[in-house]
């Protein structure tokens, strides 16, 4: 199987998801770390499929996302492989579902990060206000 980047589109709309996640974190000057990922989640079966997107995009790695081993996830956390691959990637190929707000968002914080405000305590309010709008945030 052979993917495209509609495919790789409309999976995402599907399976993936821009996560921001902020975590406690005492080497850091205000205590907590923010980080931006990339993520589709999948079980152990679909190994190949993964692979696959990683194969398509050429950042990232596929590895168990849980104990037990069998769920896997594509993963990319790299400030340069966001930048340079996967955000031009979804600039150029529009997701349709609440994956495009998502990104929008996900966008803002990376933004945020790349002039340096997540480093003071008004932009990482900002980014906890903007990631709190988050679609995995809000599932009920």
């Amino acid at each position: 199987m052979s993917i495209s980047e509609q495919w790789i589109t409309g999976f995402t709309d599907g399976e993936g998801t821009f996560h921001i996640g902020i975590s406690k974190n005492s080497k850091t000057k205000l205590g907590y770390q923010v980080l931006l990922e990339f993520v589709i989640t999948q079980h152990k079966r679909d190994e190949q499929l993964l692979n696959k997107i990683k194969n398509y995009f050429e950042v990232g790695v596929v590895r168990h996302s849980n104990s037990r081993g069998n769920i896997l996830c594509y993963r990319v956390r790299s400030q340069k492989h966001l930048r340079e691959v996967i955000i031009p990637f979804f600039e150029k190929n529009l997701l349709h579902t609440q994956k495009k707000f998502d990104f929008q968002k996900f966008k803002q914080v990376f933004s945020l990060i790349e002039n340096g405000e997540h480093l003071t305590f008004e932009g990482l309010e900002k980014i906890r206000a903007i990631r709190n709008q988050l679609h995995e945030f809000n599932v009920e």
